[in-house]
């Protein structure tokens, strides 16, 4: 996988072992998680933190460009944020969090998906992108999420 994203262009960060480079126009920071030689999760970490205005923009074009994209399927409900949500207040006074999750829609089309319980489209989909806002001393990036739980370790090794 590391090799794939080499030839993608993205370049090895010795001080954080990760590799990095532009994603979706973000300079990120990419991390592969592995269990048994397997990779389950790809991680995709803005490099750099923005405004709390500016991560609900990005937060709310990421939900729109996900629900828009044919090989993906949402549960049906706005994953987007209001703008008139505090999200500074909201994340410090409530613990609040912001995610948003789209399942990898299979050969049997996103048809398959509807009227079906989380569980059910968790057994369709292994593949699940997935993606949430941090906050680190009132600036705010995006993390987002690639895992694919058919690579995932189910305690075989116990």
């Amino acid at each position: 996988m590391i090799q794939k994203l080499k030839a993608k262009g993205y370049t090895y960060n010795a001080t954080h072992d990760v590799l990095e480079g532009e994603f979706n126009g973000q300079d990120v920071f990419i991390a592969i998680v592995t269990e048994n030689n397997k990779v389950y999760r790809i991680c995709v970490i803005d490099k750099n933190e923005t405004s709390e205005s500016q991560i609900k923009i990005r937060f709310n074009k990421l939900c729109n460009q996900f629900e828009n994209n044919k090989k993906y399927f949402s549960l049906g409900k706005d994953q987007t944020i209001s703008e008139s949500e505090d999200i500074s207040y909201e994340m410090l006074v409530h613990k609040k969090e912001y995610q948003a999750a789209f399942y990898q829609v299979g050969p049997e089309g996103a048809s398959s998906y509807y009227n079906k319980s989380l569980e059910e489209i968790e057994q369709i989909s292994k593949k699940v992108v997935w993606f949430t806002i941090t906050e680190h001393y009132g600036k705010y990036s995006i993390t987002m999420y690639y895992d694919n739980y058919n690579n995932r370790s189910n305690g075989e090794d116990l």
